[in-house]
């Protein structure tokens, strides 16, 4: 793992991840990912007031996620996908680790068959 100028990065780092910990805000951001969509139009599926979808959706804001645009009455709210990156190049650094434990596990897995198919 790099070792960057870690304060910025960390705190823009906790914001995606505090926001994504949310079950509710990851279906908004699933739902922005077909489009733009008013507070209305996010709210529907949801058994919560708009207020609460609000607020949601300046959590999604404040981590950079979601852009909210002004267009006439409306205030719809869009995906910003490029800011996860950075969530996604903090994993990918997990990938070897990942790699290494399930060829682990599948070397295993395969030792456990050979001695059931000798026993």
């Amino acid at each position: 793992m790099e070792l960057i100028s870690y304060k910025n990065s960390d705190d823009q780092l906790d914001a995606i991840f505090s926001a994504l910990a949310d079950p509710t805000r990851r279906k908004i951001l699933s739902r922005l990912a077909g489009g733009q969509a008013s507070v209305n139009e996010i709210a529907a599926p949801f058994s919560m007031s708009q207020p609460a979808i609000s607020k949601h959706l300046k959590v999604l804001e404040k981590a950079g996620l979601v852009e909210r645009a002004v267009d006439e009455q409306r205030r719809p709210a869009k995906l910003k996908a490029d800011n996860m990156k950075q969530a996604v190049e903090w994993l990918s650094d997990f990938k070897a680790f990942w790699g290494k434990s399930f060829d682990q596990l599948d070397d295993l897995l395969a030792a456990m068959k050979t001695e059931d198919n000798e026993g």
